[in-house]
Order: structure tokens, then C-alpha cells, then sequence
């Protein structure tokens, strides 16, 4: 089985966060993230319920694992402590505030995964696991600074809805400093 790569978003956008910073790559899965952002030189935490797939990263340079429920369990983080955050294909919604919470200022947040309309193409098709229109964005605009966001149907690397937002822990209204 060929391995998924990585999201041309999260790609696109790493460069906001502030080199050598601390990412955490939440509900990782295999990690195609935490190794593309270990490449770039970032310290990763790599946190997944799934052993089996966190075992794939372990002893990898400048990658950090942590087995944790992130729904069940009580959040494994303290505030401010990471530069950047990315989720991909993952939505908890009782986890959001902390996911905010956890960027220290300057921190970017990229997100990536499923809105309504999925259900017309397959999984996720659970209403849990799908965002509304405009939900990522109205939850971070009063407490980040939106650096994009996007919402619709995309065919690559499969036919799928989504919604993606990049925004930075920054004065709301004034743009980041971007090297």
C-alpha cells in the first residue's frame, strides 16, 4: 500500500511557523506530517491513540510519540506550549478551545478535514465528523489571525468536501511577521 502524502496545505503553509519551533501533529496517524515537519527542522509531537502507527516514527530524529485518547482521556497538554499545531482528517469538537489554547503566541494552526457534503462521497459520513459550512473559520477568527481558509469539494488526492484554515496566534486584525 502506497503511502499517503502529505497534504498540500499543511505543505504550503509549515513555512508560517516560526523555525525550529515545537509542532504538534494531533491525531497523526502514520505520521506523514510529523516527518515532513521533522525534515523541515521542526521538534514534533506526534500524538495518535493507534500504537501501531505511532510505532512507525519512533527513534526518528527531532519526532517526539505520545499514545493518548484524545477524546476520552484528559487533554495531554499544557497552554501555550507549541509553535504550531496541524490536524488533518480529525474533528473533536470538545478539543477545539484547547487546540487554540495550546499555540504559544506567534503559534500558526493548519487544519484540514471533512465538511457536510462528504456523506454524498463516503466516509466520514457521521455528522460528528463533519464540519458545517464556515465552521473552522467562525471558530478561530475572534482568537487567531485568519491567514486563509478555504470550503468545497476537491478531487485530489481523492474526490472528498472539506474545509481548511491557516490562522496565527497573533493580534487579531494585524498580520504576522513572516521571514
Amino acid at each position: 500500500m502506497d503511502e499517503i502524502p502529505a497534504s498540500a496545505w499543511v505543505i504550503r503553509f509549515a513555512p508560517l511557523i516560526p523555525a525550529g519551533g515545537r509542532v504538534l501533529d494531533l491525531a497523526c496517524g502514520s505520521g506523514r506530517h510529523a516527518r515532513l515537519l521533522a525534515s523541515m527542522g521542526y521538534q514534533v509531537e506526534a500524538v495518535d491513540r493507534d500504537a501501531l502507527a505511532l510505532a512507525t516514527l519512533v527513534g526518528l530524529h527531532s519526532i517526539t510519540t505520545r499514545i493518548a485518547d484524545l477524546e476520552k482521556a484528559p487533554w495531554p497538554f499544557d497552554a501555550a506550549c507549541f509553535d504550531g499545531v496541524i490536524v488533518t482528517n480529525y474533528l473533536f469538537r470538545p478539543r477545539f478551545a484547547a487546540l487554540i489554547g495550546a499555540l504559544r503566541p506567534g503559534g500558526v494552526l493548519i487544519y484540514e478535514t471533512f465538511m457536510v457534503g462528504n456523506e454524498t462521497l463516503g466516509k466520514p459520513s457521521n455528522p460528528d465528523f463533519l464540519l458545517q459550512p464556515g465552521e473552522l473559520l467562525d471558530r478561530v477568527r475572534t482568537q487567531l489571525t485568519v491567514m486563509a481558509f478555504e470550503q468545497g469539494r476537491v478531487s485530489h488526492p481523492s474526490p472528498a468536501f472539506v474545509q481548511r484554515i491557516c490562522a496565527v496566534a497573533a493580534e487579531v486584525g494585524r498580520l504576522p511577521i513572516v521571514a
